[in-house]
C-alpha cells in the first residue's frame, strides 16, 4: 500500500447522483461514484451522499418553491448540505445522449441560488471545486460533461485539471457499468479518469479552502453594485 501524503480531513464533499431511480434500486451511476468517494474518504474527506430521486425536489429557479404554489420542497435542506462541502460532485446517466431530468432539475435549484453572496460579496459557490461522473450504455460522455461542468462553473465553482470521469462500454445497447461482465470496474481507462478527477478535487479545494477561498477582488458584486469598476475601461464606468 502506498504511504499517505495527504490529510484532507478540512474537506467536506457532497455527492449527488442524479439517476433516474430511487433507493433501493441499483444505480450504475451510484457504483462510479462510490470509487471517487472511497478515494475521499481513504484521505480524510467527509462525504455526504445525496440520492436526488429520492428527495421532492420541485420544478422551479427559486430558492424555495413552496413560496410559489408548491406545497412540498426539499430543495432548502439539501442546499444546506451541498454549501456545506467545499466539492460538489454530480453524478449522472445518459438518457437520448444527454444528461437526466433529474439533473437538468439539479443543476436548475443551484442556479436558483447564485444570485446570493458569500461573505466575501462574491457569488456563493466561489470557493468550491466540482466535478462530474456520467454512466451509460450509449454514446455522449464528453457532451454531457461539457455541459454539466459549464454549468458548475457558470454558478461560480472551480473547476480544476481533468474534473470529469466516465464509462460506456461500447456505445449503443449493452451492459451497463455494474452488470456482470461489463468490464467497467476494471476499466483501466476509466479508473483511472476517476482516480485523477478525485485527486484534482481534493488539491484544488484544500488551496482555495487553505487561501482562504478565492481571491475577492475584480469578482465582488457588492462592490459593484456600491459603484467599483475593477479597472474597466469604460469611461461611463469610470
Amino acid at each position: 500500500m502506498e504511504p499517505r501524503r495527504h490529510n484532507f480531513a478540512e474537506l467536506r464533499a457532497a455527492f449527488i447522483n442524479c439517476t433516474l431511480k430511487r433507493s433501493p434500486e441499483l444505480s450504475h451511476t451510484q457504483g462510479l461514484l462510490d470509487v471517487s468517494a472511497a478515494i475521499m474518504r481513504a484521505n480524510g474527506v467527509t462525504v455526504d451522499e445525496i440520492r436526488a430521486a429520492d428527495h421532492d425536489i420541485a420544478t422551479g429557479v427559486q430558492p424555495d418553491m413552496t413560496e410559489h404554489g408548491w406545497e412540498c420542497d426539499e430543495w432548502p435542506q439539501l442546499a444546506e448540505r451541498i454549501l456545506a462541502a467545499d466539492i460538489l460532485v454530480v453524478g449522472t446517466p445518459i438518457w437520448l445522449g444527454d444528461k437526466s431530468s433529474v439533473c437538468t432539475r439539479v443543476i436548475e435549484r443551484l442556479y436558483s441560488l447564485s444570485g446570493q453572496l458569500n461573505d466575501a460579496g462574491q457569488y456563493l459557490f466561489y470557493g468550491r471545486a466540482a466535478g462530474v461522473v456520467v454512466t451509460g450504455n450509449e454514446d455522449g460522455v464528453k457532451h454531457v460533461a461539457m455541459n454539466v461542468l459549464y454549468s458548475m462553473q457558470h454558478l461560480g465553482y472551480t473547476i480544476p485539471p481533468q474534473a470529469d470521469a466516465g464509462w460506456i462500454g461500447p456505445a449503443g445497447p449493452g451492459p451497463s457499468y455494474l452488470d456482470e461482465g461489463s468490464g467497467g470496474p476494471q476499466n483501466e481507462f476509466t479508473q483511472r479518469n476517476t482516480t485523477f478527477m478525485t485527486w484534482n478535487l481534493m488539491h484544488m479545494a484544500a488551496m482555495l479552502k487553505r487561501a482562504g477561498g478565492f481571491p475577492a477582488h475584480g469578482n465582488q458584486r457588492s462592490a459593484w453594485d456600491a459603484g467599483a469598476r475593477f479597472d474597466h475601461p469604460n469611461p461611463e464606468y469610470r
